[in-house]
């Protein structure tokens, strides 16, 4: 099927993928719907891999360190990277669980034991921490590490409503509103009850608004 212009739709890392595709390809979007802005800016992974979410998930943060020797916790990323790339099954899958469960356990105003035993089985632990780790290990494959900031220029004429949890741990509202700051055009809807998931009733409200608000 030849679709000359779509709708760019995604939350989180999706919200990423989609203002590097929608800044590469201005001409194939007709609007943006973004949820929990990530800007794969180093800051952002360093408050939420090292030190800074750390502080509001203490309990949780530890049993993401404790697989990592003290020596190697000046970069967790790339020790994770380590692991998760090791010929050893067994080390990658250690890795991968702890990684995984460190983001369930913080990807919501109020955690589900459902999402976190999701987030623990083995299938879906590999496939989600081994890719994340391998885009943020090697900064997204962006040209410069501000990128999708500096080049929000490309997109300004394109309508775009932004959703982000105010209680958003995992990619804090302020990426939300450096965003809107570069790109003023944009339409800002901060959920005053709602964390990074998606599935929250604020954030999934505020996203049934806007895909009504672009087919009306």
């Amino acid at each position: 099927i030849d679709i000359a212009r779509w709708q760019l739709f995604g939350g989180s890392w999706g919200s990423t993928l989609s203002l590097a595709y929608g800044q590469k390809h201005p001409e194939r979007v007709t609007e943006f719907i973004l949820r929990g802005i990530f800007l794969l800016r180093p800051e952002e992974l360093k408050w939420f891999y090292q030190d800074g979410c750390s502080w509001l998930f203490p309990e949780a943060f530890a049993e993401f360190r404790k697989i990592i020797p003290l020596p190697e916790r000046g970069d967790m990323i790339g020790a994770y990277y380590k692991r998760l790339t090791h010929p050893d099954r067994v080390v990658q899958i250690q890795a991968a669980r702890a990684w995984s469960v460190w983001e369930g356990s913080t990807i919501a105003l109020l955690q589900d034991p459902e999402r976190l035993k999701l987030f623990s089985t083995d299938s879906y632990a590999i496939a989600f921490a081994r890719i994340e780790c391998h885009y943020f290990r090697h900064g997204g494959f962006l040209e410069h590490e501000n990128q999708l900031l500096e080049d929000v220029h490309r997109i300004r004429h394109l309508p775009a409503v932004l959703v982000h949890g105010r209680y958003d741990v995992v990619t804090p509202v302020k990426n939300a509103i450096d965003l809107h700051d570069a790109w003023p055009e944009s339409l800002l809807r901060i959920v005053p009850d709602a964390g990074h998931a998606m599935t929250e009733r604020g954030n999934i409200h505020e996203l049934v608004s806007a895909t009504r608000r672009f087919s009306a």
